[in-house]
């Protein structure tokens, strides 16, 4: 669950209503401890306080760097809970905590922040805010509405199309991105229908659908995809960091069993929606408020796809199939075996990041696709975050504390095979849901669960996989992921509309995990081989 921003409320020092003027009997702090003693300065102290009384008090049974490494980790989650300040810079304390704590060294440290993971994204992110620049993301997401609007107006197709379009788009981008683009989008077209008192049940309804279908396949085609959210990139890179001798989880690998994982819960999403807010006579009485003409006079409002427009959608689907022949079987290794697995899925993606600032945009003389200045909204508070998960991984399994803190879960050994993947699921997506952001969830969860399967003698992968991709089913408060949060804010939906399918919506996916996973999931990543 990601903190909401902290108000830095004052505390009151002085009454203000002493009807004595001149009354002396007041205390008079000094202005600097009144500036320390707000919640905001709190917050602050908390971390450093935190990480001393660990050192200070507590015993564990291993290394003084595992010790040290739960200082560490309470320091920054303290400050990553209150946001006592800017997430990026919590973001960057293992930098300077980790060799001051003796823990890893700056070189090593400083290694997590800048990897193959961190390249990919940084990569993708640029093409991202080449798509959002040029309005790509809008236009096909109308074009493909209008095919799905229907002639009459089908009610659950339009609702399908829509959805269908937000889970596509978050595929390729990450989901906080995709909600704040695609929102006003679904919000343009429910412009449409009637509000107030005397507005319509079926439209209503009909609006609550398409809130939470965009909001819901918004997480869930993230899931399918490595550069859709940062959990299966941190989740990768840990795998890479623990087993770097064992085969990578490549970008088509990850697809293979996360893209059929996330369609049976889209599946699933929609034929909720459909019997819970599309009735049978939905059609007729929404046909009235929306139909062909106003999704068209939106697309003619973005004009013609132009050349720059065509370029940036023809280097996206370039590196799409970049990444999914990179290697794709044992007997058709793909065009990375050219390269003796030297190049990896961040290599192409900065390759095709740097061909929009080669390729003219043709708009005006000796302008590119893309320049720098419009590269200053990267998303550099996600780019940080991803690497202080990266490092906190390597340091928590460097210092023995992994060994330790999986004590906690020694439950899960009694747990027989078949219920291993929903128990993890029911945890991690419990702890998102909760406590903190799915980030910090596989973060904290991933390295507890690996020393687990090792005691268990099992492939670690088997507990991996439903630990991080269930730790994005948080789908019960506004409040657990920015996705969810953007889609409340709209106003068409409210908390029990949310826990009304979410609920069920977490059931299909711990259930979806629960069956692929040791059947397809053994396939694709091979669990029954020894790591």
């Amino acid at each position: 669950m990601d903190s909401p921003p902290s108000n830095d409320p004052k505390i009151p020092l002085l009454p203000l209503d002493d009807p004595n003027p001149n009354h002396n009997s007041q205390i008079n702090f000094p202005s600097s401890l009144e500036s320390i003693l707000t919640s905001k300065n709190l917050s602050i102290l908390l971390g450093p306080l935190l990480s001393t009384v660990i050192c200070l008090c507590v015993n564990l049974d291993g290394t003084v760097a595992s010790r040290n490494m739960l200082a560490v980790l309470a320091w920054v989650f303290a400050w990553w809970l209150t946001e006592a300040v800017p997430m990026p810079v919590t973001s960057m304390a293992p930098l300077f905590l980790f060799p001051l704590f003796g823990i890893n060294s700056a070189d090593d440290v400083a290694h997590s922040y800048m990897n193959d993971v961190i390249a990919l994204v940084l990569g993708s992110f640029i093409l991202a805010l080449a798509v959002e620049h040029y309005n790509i993301h809008k236009s096909l997401a109308l074009n493909i509405t209008l095919v799905f609007c229907g002639d009459p107006l089908n009610p659950p197709l339009l609702l399908l199309g829509i959805c269908g379009t937000a889970a596509f788009i978050s595929m390729w981008m990450h989901n906080v991105a995709t909600a704040v683009m695609m929102m006003p989008v679904a919000t343009g077209i429910l412009r449409r229908f009637p509000t107030g008192p005397d507005h319509s049940v079926v439209a209503s309804n009909f609006c609550k659908a398409v809130i939470l279908g965009m909001l819901y396949s918004i997480t869930i085609g993230g899931m399918s995809t490595l550069t859709g959210t940062g959990v299966n990139l941190i989740l990768v890179g840990m795998w890479k960091s623990y087993f770097p001798q064992a085969a990578p989880i490549t970008f088509s690998t990850w697809f293979c069993f996360a893209f059929p994982s996330a369609l049976l819960m889209f599946l699933a999403l929609w034929a909720l929606l459909c019997c819970l807010y599309c009735s049978r006579s939905s059609g007729q009485a929404l046909s009235v408020y929306l139909d062909k003409a106003h999704l068209k006079k939106e697309l003619e409002l973005l004009g013609p796809m132009a050349f720059a427009e065509k370029m940036v959608l023809a280097l996206f689907s370039m590196l799409i199939v970049l990444w999914m022949t990179r290697s794709i079987t044992e007997d058709i290794p793909g065009w990375g075996v050219l390269f003796n697995g030297r190049a990896g899925d961040g290599t192409v993606s900065v390759m095709v990041a740097t061909f929009l600032f080669i390729f003219p945009s043709k708009k005006e003389k000796g302008e590119k696709l893309m320049d720098w200045e419009k590269c200053k909204k990267l998303p550099w508070n996600i780019i940080l975050l991803l690497g202080a998960g990266l490092a906190i991984a390597d340091g928590v399994r460097s210092s023995g504390l992994a060994n330790i803190l999986s004590k906690t879960l020694d439950f899960l050994e009694a747990v027989p095979y078949v219920a291993i993947a929903p128990a993890v699921c029911l945890i991690s997506s419990s702890i998102t849901e909760l406590i903190t952001s799915n980030n910090a969830t596989t973060t904290l969860i991933i390295p507890l669960l690996i020393q687990i399967a090792r005691s268990m003698h099992v492939h670690p992968l088997l507990l991996m996989i439903p630990g991080g991709i269930g730790a994005q089913f948080a789908f019960l408060l506004p409040t657990a992921t920015p996705s969810n949060t953007v889609g409340f804010a709209t106003g068409h939906i409210e908390i029990q509309d949310m826990i009304k399918i979410g609920l069920p919506l977490k059931i299909v996916g711990i259930a979806v995990l629960s069956l692929l996973m040791p059947t397809l999931g053994a396939y694709v990543f091979k669990t029954s081989e020894p790591v």
